[in-house]
């Protein structure tokens, strides 16, 4: 990662050494003596230092998100994204994406939709189907916590089903491109299907449920198409338009954090197409994935929080460990401070440590890359 020493003058590093080494060095037994106290009083005294730090680090981090510019967050939602633009003061927030990116995965979502009825009623044993070996027996266990032969899911699935039956009597009038009407159309046929034959015989099984998605799945495929396609014209011309209206000076330091769950924060969507968008040199520094467990209730000072955090960690790095640049990067990075001393003492080979921060830095110089999906997708 590249340092920021460089604006440290020669004059300053010099006076700052003549002072770290004329300074008189104090043993603990020199410190001025100190009325007798409890050992939990001696440690809260200890204790008081960090407390104060972390107090002034918090009002520093108060005042810095104030005058944070510019900065873009980035929301993941079922419409494609929210997106807020602060700068100079101001803030602007856009969903550029056409609801069309909504209503195809809407569609896509159907054979999951089954799923999440059926699971609990799975039967906990793994049969002779193509990906077995690919399935955890201990998840498939905690999954399938229903009771066997149970019929619990026939109503919900009824149910579902009739909520399928409205979208597809709507599809004429949703004013969907031709080729998407199809393709909803087709997978609600091939999702009642299976539905009708279950609840007949009032029992599925795995391999029933695998064969009904593996029809369905060319339909999903054409569903994520038009639902990238969407997304990347909607977000692309929103880059466009905020790069024209701030300047290329702005938009080059412009850090962006992006919010989303942590089961898609690698290659999130949102991230992937704003990267090329980006100033090449900074995109591996201002582009920043935020994995939340849930939305926060307030996003964009979460991702001004945090950003903020780094910033100020940025330049504490370069002053605080000017004298060892793996702990400053540490700093400046999501390594922990103590991670480095920590795999010194439990004696982890230093190649292990060098293939982790290659498999970080790939995955962060990934979000820049092309979505191998798309390629694919670009057939359909």
């Amino acid at each position: 990662m590249a340092t920021r020493r460089g604006f440290l003058g020669t004059a300053t590093a010099v006076s700052a050494a003549t002072l770290l080494t004329s300074s008189k060095a104090y043993a603990v037994d020199d410190a001025p003596a100190a009325a007798a106290v409890t050992e939990k009083e001696a440690r809260d005294s200890i204790l008081a230092v960090n407390v104060g730090m972390r107090a002034n680090y918090a009002a520093l981090k108060a005042e810095l998100i104030k005058v944070l510019s510019p900065v873009m967050v980035v929301q993941n939602d079922n419409r494609g994204g929210k997106f807020t633009l602060i700068h100079g003061g101001t803030q602007e927030a856009v969903q550029p994406v056409d609801p069309i990116f909504e209503l195809a995965k809407s569609i896509a979502h159907v054979p999951l939709g089954i799923f999440t009825i059926l699971a609990p009623y799975l039967s906990d044993k793994i049969p002779n189907i193509p990906n077995a070996a690919r399935i955890d027996p201990h998840d498939l266990e905690m999954t399938a916590y229903g009771p066997a032969g149970g019929t619990g899911w026939i109503t919900p699935l009824q149910d579902f089903q009739k909520t399928m039956t409205t979208a597809k009597g709507n599809l004429k009038a949703a004013g969907l491109p031709a080729q998407l009407a199809t393709s909803c159309d087709e997978m609600i046929n091939k999702a009642n299907v299976f539905i009708d034959a279950a609840v007949k015989t009032k029992q599925f099984d795995m391999k029933s449920y695998q064969d009904f998605s593996k029809a369905a799945f060319p339909n999903v495929e054409k569903n994520m198409y038009w639902a990238s396609k969407a997304q990347i014209a909607g977000v692309q011309a929103l880059m466009k338009k905020w790069r024209a209206q701030i300047g290329e000076a702005a938009w080059s330091d412009m850090y962006v954090g992006v919010l989303s769950q942590w089961t898609t924060s690698v290659l999130n969507q949102n991230t992937i197409i704003i990267g090329p968008c980006m100033d090449a040199k900074k995109v591996a520094t201002h582009l920043i994935d935020f994995p939340t467990t849930s939305t926060p209730a307030d996003p964009v000072f979460t991702v001004l929080d945090n950003i903020a955090r780094i910033v100020q960690d940025n330049i504490a790095a370069e002053l605080v460990f000017v004298s060892d640049t793996e702990i400053a990067d540490a700093l400046k990075g999501k390594q922990d401070l103590l991670s480095t001393e920590i795999l010194d003492q439990l004696k982890t080979p230093s190649a292990a440590t060098e293939a982790t921060t290659a498999a970080f830095t790939a995955g962060a110089g990934a979000t820049a890359a092309k979505c191998p999906f798309s390629q694919k997708a670009a057939q359909v």
